[in-house]
């Protein structure tokens, strides 16, 4: 089996300080929602929390199964909305092949086409800079998804020996 490049493989799919990627994307959040003027209410905050927990996306009912458990709502509604705050912001991401959504790593507040690469063993998902496709003159995109799925480098290298 080939190692990958670890400089070309996305860091959520290498072994890295993840309280980092937690605390960068939280301090980002707060900025951005500060200069936009949007409130990261204590929900909002929580649900990307728990979005940020893992580089796994997760569905709505699993998001708010955690809020129920703590107490901050048991209705769908209550995920939904917030979840829909949190991907308006360019805070999180829905990740159509899965019904799912993940906390974006590196969010900027602007409109962002990202791919993302899935990884059909461990569950894994990293984002990743794509550029826009050529698109005919006067045609606007309002939105782009793009998903491939296969194995990240450690389900592809399999096991250490």
């Amino acid at each position: 089996m080939s190692k990958a490049d670890p400089e070309a493989t996305p860091r959520e799919f290498l072994p890295h300080d993840h309280a980092h990627c937690v605390s960068d994307a939280m301090a980002a959040a707060e900025s951005l929602c500060a200069e936009s003027g949007a409130r990261l209410t204590p929900v909002r905050r929580r649900v990307l929390e728990i979005l940020l927990e893992g580089h796994r996306p997760m569905g709505a009912y699993d998001v708010l199964s955690r809020l129920d458990a703590e107490g901050l709502g048991s209705k769908p509604p209550v995920a939904y909305r917030a979840l829909g705050f949190l991907v308006d912001q360019g805070l999180a991401h829905r990740i159509e092949r899965l019904n799912a959504f993940i906390a974006c790593p590196h969010p900027s507040g602007q409109d962002h086409v990202a791919a993302f690469l899935i990884c059909r063993d461990c569950g894994t998902v990293a984002e990743v800079p794509s550029a826009p496709p050529p698109l005919p003159a006067g045609f606007q995109v309002e939105q782009t998804t793009i998903e491939a799925v296969g194995l990240c480098t450690a389900c592809a290298d399999g096991p250490a020996t």
